[in-house]
């Protein structure tokens, strides 16, 4: 869904501006005189629209889920398009004019474009067949949460939640559909989906009807995947151990490995090269401030169990005592530049030595604290995976749920890097990666509610430095 409207908008932009650029003169514009450059010129707009309707997440379809909703979000895109459009296209041909009613045109065309496209989308969005018709076995815990997950999402509409051998209100509509001891039952709405969602399925699941309906072009689904599809993570309260041990997708291949650590360390050493002089700049800027390093080093665990240094930028005064890792309990320890630092992740950006260093790539889990590790061990259900693959500077977990401030919260993390390994590949590293960039432009810091020290302290927390 996601894809499909960033092509169609896409390509809309650019036949509008394309369009309109190839109507006016090249000379008037200021463009060069080389073939293509309206073309590209139309591309820049059009790339920078799509990018503000990305940064104002409106592509993400299950939080703004209705044209009012969306409507709300239009003016701050609407100032981000034109200013990135405006930026770029005065970088890209300094000569380029713009007359006044020009200058009033852009803003205003931008704005009928994106509203009618997505009056139309919004529109189509909620009808047939673009809605799935979702029909939830099962009365369990799993059920209720896949069907609070459907009810976020315009894609889906719940017919009825059944449990076997219980009469169900869903009919068939000429398909058939069978309850155990029921006769058949003809008529009504049939179902697109049916979600298998039972914690007990042996000699309970209605694998006749389920066939039947198969057979009728019904499409039929785990629970457990559906769950993974909606939410991105994994479902670890009803996983299995036969899961993870029988799918090989828990395992990244040799090719994968590879090409992530190619990508990694060539990104890294450019990274390194090219922000040397801003390195440079954070390190007096955090000596001004406060005394203390210019680094942060801290024992972290890596691949496989491994343990190595890991190096990030200072932003909490020294502490005289060792207090807790918790970002919620080191709120009066920021200084004024790590606030900053942390606010757009720049504190991070010593990682890239790690990543040169081989203990880390640029996407993956991120390490914990080694003193943790043996508590994490026991009573984080599948916490072991994690190290199958290398941690991460950033990762999905990290643009997805944010900081941990105690168990609970880590084991809500580790749902998604669970699914993260489960899903590895370049492409969702580049999905991560732009995550990340939207994290770092915009300044969002995702914090997970703060708990008491007391709190943590009788879970077992180990109290560490986390300057």
């Amino acid at each position: 869904m996601v894809v499909t409207a960033v092509l169609l908008e896409t390509v809309l932009f650019f036949g509008v501006f394309s369009t309109l650029i190839g109507l006016a003169d090249a000379q008037t514009l200021g463009l060069p005189a080389w073939f293509g450059a309206g073309a590209v010129l139309a591309f820049v707009l059009s790339g920078c629209c799509v990018g503000a309707l990305y940064l104002m997440n409106l592509y993400d379809f299950k939080e703004v889920r209705t044209y009012p909703q969306f409507l709300s979000r239009v003016p701050g895109f609407l100032l981000a398009a034109v200013l990135a459009a405006a930026l770029l296209a005065y970088a890209l041909f300094p000569r380029t004019v713009l007359t006044w009613p020009g200058l009033a045109l852009v803003p205003l065309l931008i704005l009928a474009i994106v509203l009618a496209a997505r009056a139309v989308w919004y529109r189509v969005l909620a009808a047939w067949p673009f809605v799935e018709r979702v029909l939830v076995i099962g009365r369990t815990e799993l059920a209720r949460t896949l069907a609070a997950e459907l009810a976020r999402h315009p894609r889906y509409r719940i017919l009825d939640i059944v449990e076997p051998g219980r009469p169900g209100r869903v009919a068939r509509d000429g398909s058939l559909f069978l309850y155990p001891g029921q006769r058949a039952i003809r008529g009504g709405v049939k179902p697109d989906r049916i979600v298998v969602a039972m914690s007990e399925r042996r000699g309970r699941v209605p694998m006749e009807a389920l066939l039947d309906a198969k057979r009728f072009g019904i499409a039929i689904e785990d629970g457990l995947h559906l769950y993974e599809r909606l939410t991105g993570r994994i479902a670890l309260d009803w996983l299995q151990p036969s899961h993870l041990i029988f799918s090989p997708r828990y395992r990244p291949t040799q090719l994968q490995c590879f090409l992530q650590r190619a990508v990694s360390v060539t990104l890294a050493a450019i990274g390194l090269i090219v922000g040397a002089p801003l390195f440079a700049l954070i390190a007096v800027l955090i000596k001004l401030d406060s005394r203390g390093p210019v680094f942060f080093v801290q024992e972290r665990i890596g691949r496989y169990g491994e343990r190595f240094a890991l190096v990030k930028f200072r932003t909490m005064h020294p502490a005289e005592q060792r207090p807790s890792e918790w970002v919620g309990d080191n709120g009066n320890r920021i200084t004024r530049v790590g606030y900053w630092l942390r606010k757009f992740r720049m504190d991070e950006l010593p990682q890239l030595y790690n990543v040169l260093m081989g203990h880390m790539n640029l996407v993956g889990p991120r390490p914990h604290p080694a003193c943790n590790y043996e508590l994490f061990m026991t009573h984080i259900p599948f916490y072991a995976f994690r190290s199958v693959v290398r941690p991460g500077i950033t990762g999905w977990a990290q643009v997805r749920y944010g900081y941990a401030n105690n168990l609970e919260e880590e084991t809500e993390k580790m749902r998604y890097d669970l699914y993260y390994i489960k899903h590895l590949s370049l492409a969702m590293d580049l999905h991560i990666l732009l995550l990340t960039i939207k994290v770092v432009v915009l300044g969002q810091q995702r914090v997970a509610p703060a708990v008491r020290t007391a709190d943590r302290e009788a879970e077992g927390w180990t109290r560490l430095d986390v300057a």
